[in-house]
């Protein structure tokens, strides 16, 4: 099964049973759009921006040290965007209606979808994402001061790029 049955199905079935959702994408970690049934310039957006609310999220949730990262949720005026983690390397985003009253109940069925949509793309291999979850929030960079660096990586007094002739 590829990701555009699991969109196909999955995806499709949760709409079908809540009207509220207006569109959905799968993505990567990485923020590389894997399928959507959203226009393609939205979801290649959204899907990067759900990698970086994921992100963010995720490393809340490490620095307060309450758990795992469950999901991400935006309320606009006009309804709301909820991001899932789909398995080690994949995100379920949906957009909802302003009729999302019961937010809760749609978590539940979200959570089953992205697991399910998850494991798909888990068992398919490394084609998702260039980086797991794991590996995806390690330490954040480390300085070096200057002076450890070898010579030949310090900045030199002298300019080493020139302008071209015209």
């Amino acid at each position: 099964m590829d990701a555009d049955t699991v969109v196909g199905t999955e995806l499709l079935g949760l709409r079908r049973r809540r009207p509220e959702v207006t569109g959905a994408v799968l993505a990567g970690t990485d923020g590389l759009l894997i399928s959507s049934d959203l226009p393609s310039t939205d979801a290649t957006h959204l899907a990067a921006l759900a990698a970086a609310s994921y992100g963010l999220g995720h490393r809340v949730a490490d620095t307060v040290r309450r758990g795992e990262f469950r999901e991400s949720v935006v309320r606009t005026t006009g309804g709301c965007v909820v991001t899932y983690p789909a398995g080690r390397s994949a995100l379920l985003t949906l957009v909802t209606a302003s009729a999302a009253e019961d937010l809760e109940g749609l978590h539940e069925e979200a959570r089953a979808v992205a697991r399910r949509a998850g494991s798909v793309l888990d068992r398919r291999g490394g084609a998702v994402g260039t980086t797991s979850i794991q590996d995806a929030h390690g330490p954040l960079a480390v300085r070096t001061p200057m002076a450890t660096l070898p010579a030949q990586l310090r900045r030199s007094s002298r300019p080493t790029w020139r302008r071209p002739p015209i």
